[in-house]
């Protein structure tokens, strides 16, 4: 055991993090704690390739189903309930093993940044999402670039939701989300961390990964799941973020055929993770293991554990 450590297993989505994530929990007698900005919502399950009871082989998870579909989560709150997680896992003498590929719940446990919860105003976002539709992503753009340049050049004007969440914090505190992060950054991250990336070695593994999963997906009744969620018509902001639903609706709702919307739902999921690597690839203290298509688990896991004992483990 390490102390104050935490074992960071990232990387893009289908790139096997969940398996790699048990088998070392297994083999260190340790918890998981989720870094997954759509597994904490109940009931969004088969499109976030939550991870099942079998799948977890009895290995403790935690921020998992932590809310409800109508309520909004911001990183301030994760990072508040997965320290006290980690906080409670290391006084068992125990390193928590973080899993997950959202790259600012990673990063921000790590730091464990002061945010502070007054910059956040729903109201506000909803005025501004709104906005977004009435004008379009060009003219909200546009009002980031009025107040923030560094951040509207930084965003493409398609990414709305990172645009709103600028522009919250802009109304808010009258700064730009940039020197608010530097005001509630903290001089030394709280944190250790053991860093494994986890990712084939050619992007069209990747991509081949991406769509066999999406085909599980719905064999594994997808269908079903998005049909049940838009009934309840109760998806917060947050939460109708998630990849997978949107996609399948049109066809459900009779304007397209389940093939177009399958192949929409892949190219999503593979833009996705471009935007993952992209973030994760930034960050030169990260350890990955680039493994090919056919590769097993087996040598996935040993490759692990040899980074992990190279880092004292």
């Amino acid at each position: 055991m390490l102390k104050n450590t935490l074992i960071c297993i990232v990387g893009p989505t289908a790139s096997g993090k969940t398996l790699l994530s048990v088998e070392i929990a297994k083999h260190l007698n340790s918890e998981i704690i989720s870094a997954d900005s759509m597994q904490i919502y109940k009931g969004l399950d088969i499109a976030t390739a939550k991870p099942t009871e079998n799948e977890k082989q009895g290995v403790v998870h935690h921020m998992l189903d932590i809310c409800e579909q109508d309520e909004d989560f911001s990183v301030a709150r994760y990072v508040q309930m997965a320290d006290k997680i980690a906080q409670n896992i290391l006084s068992k003498n125990i390193n928590p093993i973080v899993v997950g590929g959202t790259g600012l719940y990673v990063d921000s446990l790590i730091e464990c940044n002061q945010f502070c919860e007054s910059e956040t105003d729903e109201n506000l976002r909803n005025e501004l999402y709104i906005y977004a539709k009435k004008h379009g992503n060009e003219a909200l753009h546009k009002r980031l670039e009025d107040v923030d340049k560094i951040s509207a050049a930084r965003l493409h004007p398609n990414n709305k939701k990172r645009i709103i969440r600028a522009l919250e914090v802009f109304y808010k505190t009258g700064m730009t989300i940039d020197e608010v992060n530097r005001l509630n950054k903290r001089e030394k991250a709280k944190y250790n961390a053991i860093k494994i990336g986890l990712c084939p070695k050619d992007r069209q593994q990747l991509y081949d990964r991406i769509n066999k999963r999406v085909d599980v997906m719905i064999s594994n009744g997808l269908l079903n799941e998005v049909k049940r969620i838009y009934e309840l018509n109760n998806l917060s902001l947050t939460a109708s973020q998630a990849i997978g639903y949107k996609e399948i609706k049109p066809y459900l709702d009779g304007e397209k055929s389940l093939d177009e919307c399958i192949e929409i739902l892949k190219q999503r999921s593979r833009n996705y993770a471009k935007r993952q690597l992209t973030w994760f690839k930034r960050d030169k203290n990260i350890n990955w293991i680039n493994y090919n298509y056919d590769c097993n688990i087996d040598d996935v896991f040993h490759s692990s554990t040899k980074i992990l004992y190279d880092c004292g483990l």
